[in-house]
């Protein structure tokens, strides 16, 4: 096994490095780090999340269920339930949650489609 460098021959290449420098380099590391993270967030979503989400919009079960099961049905779970809730009720100039329990009635249905008409069916 090879032997550790110390945390002098660690630091040589943030020696010279000003603060602004130094600060720069952090957050070019965190988003190395955390970009894989934010990357399995946007392409990867499950139902039970996208419920937790609605019920942290405000919703109860017993609307995010419809919601969640309404998006699977079209196809776009890839845009998330609560971005789909979002735009559309810039869309129709309505508040969220007014949005959100009309989609959990089988309401505005005909509208998503129309907000990501690259993929709806």
């Amino acid at each position: 096994m090879a032997e550790r460098k110390s945390f002098e021959e660690r630091r040589q290449h943030l020696a010279k490095m000003s603060d602004e420098d130094l600060f720069q380099y952090f957050w070019e590391l965190t988003d190395k780090v955390v970009e894989p993270m934010v990357q399995e967030g946007r392409e990867n979503t499950t139902p039970a999340v996208e419920r937790s989400i609605l019920l942290r919009m405000g919703f109860s079960s017993l609307e995010a269920a419809p919601i969640v099961n309404g998006v699977m049905e079209r196809g776009l779970m890839g845009k998330g339930c609560g971005n789909i809730i979002w735009r559309l009720s810039k869309k129709l100039d309505m508040p969220y949650r007014e949005v959100g329990v009309g989609l959990a009635e089988g309401k505005y249905w005909d509208e998503v489609a129309g907000l990501f008409a690259e993929v709806a069916q």
